[in-house]
Formats: structure tokens, C-alpha cells, sequence
């Protein structure tokens, strides 16, 4: 396996054919702050988060993932990165060299195994940011992206073997097998997971809150505003964390969470939970059961325009 050399998930980028009622979405309703927007494209923070943004949003006539971006500690490690996939046979979609997105930074880009875009930088500066104060029902930080995978196998034989992604848990069903993986890159329980789906599409984004109680205002704050509620409040078995769902305008999961486990790396073992006991799902047993319903919403819209890098 390779030498782990990411330290962190810094922003996910989404085409979408309405900027502006999604732009009013994540601002208006979810909490996010517009920085650095330009014609046809948006930078959203996070208020609590070090990260230039987290989301950006991009006009396209197709619904995709544009990018997924993690953080590297040095441009060494970018380097030592890109020269490691290059040889392994990865497809790079740029050489590494200096970023042109807000916080600048060095850092490369190169296709997964299924044609998402991935970015790996660093040196990208530091936004001004603050304490997210009690009450404050806005999101602290990207917590997680969940991606659906037609090759789940193979989604992760890829993050684990070029990216040095750990396995911290794992979702059984006693007729379907295997259905989500999570992944870890730091003491963080995931920062991705890999969903078995019918095609390669954005499952969830997640963002963290600072503690229950806003976790709480905020999904009373989206059912008050008349936003889709797919599953939730609850707290997942895997990670241990809350959860609420909602749909975006464009039908794209989102989650508000918190208390996303921190495991010690040194002495984690993977468990293996089967689904079809619903503490698994929701420890706390207030949620909407998880159902067809639920599982088809998070199929999301086949990702268009795999293998076909995004624009800068």
C-alpha cells in the first residue's frame, strides 16, 4: 500500500444546470458563506472551516461531481504523489504545478478508476475563519463525501492502494452482500465512504455542526423552510454520528451531522454490521426507517461526463 501522504478532504465541486437557485440553496438555507464567485461559478466556506471553501458550484447543462480535493502536508508529498500514480498507470488530468482557485497552492489532478476528477495540493492559504458560537446552526466544516460506485470493489481497491485510505467499517445486507465502505485518511472515522449504486454519482455530502443542539436547530431550521427530508434525525452504528437528509434543489444529498468518531488508528479493527438490524442504522430509533425510498433518493442522477476533466 501506498505511503499515506493526504491529510485531509478539502472541498467537493458539483456542476449543476441552476447556479443560481442552488447558489440561494446552500447560502440562504444551509449556511454556507459565498466567497470568491465569479460568472458561472461559486466558492462556499464553511464559517468554522480553515478551507477556502468547501463547495463549489459550477453552471453546467449536466449534473455531475466536478471534483473531489484533498489536502497534501508539503508540495513534496504533492510531488512524490503524482509521480506514484503516473506510474502505477493513472490517468493525469494535469501535470503538478501552481493551483488558479482562490487560496492558490501547488497540486495536481488525476481520473479515478471510474473517471471522477481528484485533486491532491497544498501550500493553499489559510481562510480567516471563526468559532462557530453556541446555537449557531450553521455548518463548522465538510465532514464527508459518500460516493455511489458501480465498482465498489474496485472504488476502493484504487483509494486504498493510490491514496492509502484506510478501512474503518464496513455495511453488510444478509441477501445483497457487501453495500458501503467507510474510509478514513486521518483519526476522522471517514472521510469518504463508497456506497454500492447502480452508477457512479454523488450519494451524500456531509457537513459537521458544532454539537447536538445546533445539529437539532439546523434540521428544525431546513423542515421549517419546507426542504425535502429524506432520513433522519438519527445516529448511525458506523462512526457513530447524527444524521439528518436532506435533498438540494438539484436533488443531491446533503447531511447535517456531528459527532463524528475519532478512532486510534494504532488499535482500530474494522467492524462489520448488517443493515438489516435497524440499531445499525439508527441507534437511537427515530429516524424514518431506512427503505427503498430512501436508498433510491441517494442513487442520485448518473454523474455526466466522467473521464472529462472540469474546467478550472
Amino acid at each position: 500500500m501506498t505511503q499515506r501522504l493526504i491529510t485531509h478532504l478539502r472541498h467537493v465541486d458539483l456542476a449543476v444546470p441552476d447556479l443560481g437557485k442552488q447558489l440561494d440553496f446552500y447560502t440562504d438555507t444551509w449556511g454556507l458563506t459565498a466567497e470568491h464567485s465569479d460568472s458561472g461559478i461559486a466558492f462556499l466556506a464553511a464559517e468554522g472551516s480553515p478551507e477556502q471553501y468547501v463547495v463549489r458550484l459550477r453552471q453546467a447543462t449536466d449534473k455531475r461531481i466536478d471534483l473531489i480535493s484533498f489536502g497534501a502536508a508539503t508540495p513534496a508529498d504533492v510531488d512524490t504523489l503524482a509521480a506514484q500514480v503516473a506510474a502505477d498507470g493513472v490517468q493525469l488530468v494535469s501535470e503538478p504545478g501552481t493551483l488558479q482557485t482562490p487560496g492558490g497552492g501547488y497540486g495536481f489532478r488525476f481520473f479515478d478508476n471510474e473517471g471522477r476528477t481528484v485533486e491532491i495540493s497544498s501550500d493553499v492559504a489559510v481562510r480567516q475563519h471563526r468559532k462557530i458560537e453556541e446555537g449557531e446552526s450553521i455548518p463548522v466544516r465538510l465532514s464527508h463525501v459518500v460516493l455511489n460506485s458501480a465498482d465498489p470493489e474496485g472504488t476502493r481497491a484504487f483509494y486504498e492502494k493510490h491514496l492509502a485510505f484506510a478501512l474503518s467499517d464496513t455495511l453488510v445486507h444478509p441477501r445483497m452482500g457487501d453495500m458501503m465502505w467507510f474510509m478514513r485518511i486521518n483519526a476522522w472515522h471517514h472521510s469518504v465512504a463508497i456506497a454500492r449504486g447502480p452508477h457512479p454519482s454523488l450519494h451524500h455530502a456531509s457537513f459537521e455542526m458544532r454539537g447536538i443542539d445546533e445539529y437539532m436547530r439546523g434540521t428544525g431550521r431546513l423542515l421549517r423552510a419546507g426542504v425535502e427530508k429524506i432520513w433522519g434525525p438519527g445516529r448511525h452504528m458506523a462512526g457513530n454520528n447524527t444524521f439528518s437528509y436532506f435533498l438540494d434543489p438539484h436533488g443531491n444529498t446533503v447531511e447535517y451531522t456531528t459527532e463524528l468518531e475519532l478512532v486510534d488508528e494504532d488499535t482500530w479493527h474494522p467492524h462489520v454490521y448488517d443493515i438489516s438490524n435497524p440499531e445499525v442504522s439508527d441507534q437511537w430509533g427515530t429516524a424514518n426507517a431506512m427503505n427503498e425510498f430512501v436508498a433510491q433518493k441517494s442513487f442520485n442522477d448518473p454523474d455526466k461526463g466522467l473521464f472529462v476533466a472540469p474546467p478550472v
